[in-house]
């Protein structure tokens, strides 16, 4: 059983949040926390610009919104939204915060996946703690 588990939620179509989160009460031991984690990537200055203002802060708004969803209901969870890249930042949060188990979910791999590598398979190489894949 772990303490402090880490849910990096995605909100893409085919990542099962909420099944990671049924899946971290589980595994939690009493008293255990869980924290879901949305990393909102960069985007390029050039694309920014093309963007309606206001667009990000309303992004985020819907992002923690659906954080909220998530945790409802569940004993000693916390959301956090931060920006940077999904698996690097999903890494230093879990490092930085004395995780003991990652569960992340993943989607069925396509080819861009074996050449670039996706961010599951990333945090499952890097991580210095138990990592739990949802397919």
């Amino acid at each position: 059983m772990y303490k402090n588990i880490l849910v990096p939620v995605s909100f893409e179509a085919d990542r099962n949040a909420q099944g990671a989160m049924e899946v971290a009460q589980a595994l939690r031991t009493e008293g255990g926390k869980v924290t879901c984690l949305h990393v909102m990537e960069h985007l390029p200055k050039y694309a920014i610009e093309y963007l309606p203002e206001g667009h990000m802060e309303a992004a985020k708004a819907d992002i923690v919104e659906g954080l909220k969803l998530l945790v409802d209901g569940v004993d000693n969870a916390s959301t956090v939204v931060v920006e940077g890249h999904s698996s690097r930042t999903i890494l230093a949060h879990a490092e930085n915060n004395d995780v003991d188990l990652i569960i992340i979910a993943s989607h069925q791999p396509g080819m861009q996946d074996y050449l670039l590598g996706s961010t599951a398979a990333k945090v499952v190489r890097h991580a210095k703690c138990a990592v739990h894949v949802l397919r």
